[in-house]
């Protein structure tokens, strides 16, 4: 599971430095895509093949199932970290998510984010009220 906020930099050849915390899950492989809000999704490679076969359940008659697949599929690229659990962040991942050199990676459960700080501190910034201030029910049996 992928919890917690980390502050890693991207260094000159497009990698940045797993947290520690990520790298039993991440050790064997990452597949790194789009996410919404222009941030990246990072799964292992375990967890993606759950997610790409909840993708493949998905209706071939609905265009947004169709759209969201291709976007989505489109841009997962396998990595696999090296031995200082560097992951390369391919270029056109960084120019989706206008990845600079300060990054917030997050965990966000199943998988983990990786986003420009700045990107992040506008999200968390505009998007914190509203989480704090929930009154009805937003995951179902949860909250």
């Amino acid at each position: 599971m992928f919890l917690g906020t980390y502050a890693p930099k991207l260094d000159d050849k497009g990698r940045l430095i797993l947290p520690a915390k990520f790298w039993d899950e991440l050790a064997s492989g990452v597949v790194i895509t789009r996410g919404q809000e222009h941030c990246l999704y990072v799964y292992s490679a375990r967890e993606f093949e759950n997610v790409h076969e909840k993708i493949r359940q998905a209706p071939v008659s609905s265009k947004q199932a169709r759209d969201y697949t291709r976007m989505f599929l489109s841009g997962a690229s396998q990595e696999q970290p090296d031995k200082q659990r560097r992951v390369t962040i391919p270029a056109g991942l960084r120019e989706y998510a206008s990845l600079d050199r300060d990054l917030t990676v997050i965990g966000a459960g199943s998988h983990a984010e990786i986003w420009d700080t700045e990107s992040w501190t506008t999200y968390y910034n505009e998007t914190e009220s509203s989480y704090a201030n929930t009154a009805e029910e937003v995951i179902p049996g949860l909250f």
